[in-house]
């Protein structure tokens, strides 16, 4: 029955791993809230945080993609804050989703992630019911 089931994919882009400079800047105080991001991907990144943030704050983001060497801005959303409680969690973190970039910056970015090996999910992934329904009832 596991083999059924259509896992839930609910990203934009691959994460990449990669240590990478970066100032992530809440934007209503310009508090500094890190400069080490951990995984980059042309849809946002994972940077580590020791502050408390709230899901859905704005942030002001500089970094230095890995590969290219070039400084990058953006602006972003908190998506998620890790906590650091699961097991495998490397601490505090904050996940940021980017507005929308131009063309140029994404293309570079996408670039200097290149041959920079993808995220192994520390979780399963979600299950797409209404995808796996579909499948059982096409298959009757």
């Amino acid at each position: 029955m596991g083999d059924l089931l259509v896992p839930l994919n609910q990203r934009r882009a691959m994460r990449r791993a990669a240590r990478f400079e970066c100032q992530v800047v809440r934007e209503r105080d310009f508090k500094l809230l890190g400069d080490c991001g951990v995984d980059l991907s042309v849809g946002g990144m994972l940077v580590v945080t020791d502050e408390r943030v709230l899901t859905g704050e704005d942030v002001v983001v500089s970094f230095r993609a890995p590969g290219v060497g070039s400084w990058f801005d953006a602006s972003a959303t908190v998506a998620r804050v890790v906590h650091g409680r699961r097991p495998g969690d490397g601490g505090r973190a904050l996940g940021l989703r980017f507005h929308p970039m131009d063309s140029v910056s994404r293309t570079f970015i996408r670039a200097g992630l290149r041959g920079i090996p993808p995220i192994i999910p520390a979780r399963e992934p979600r299950v797409n019911y209404a995808e796996t329904v579909a499948r059982i009832h096409h298959d009757d």
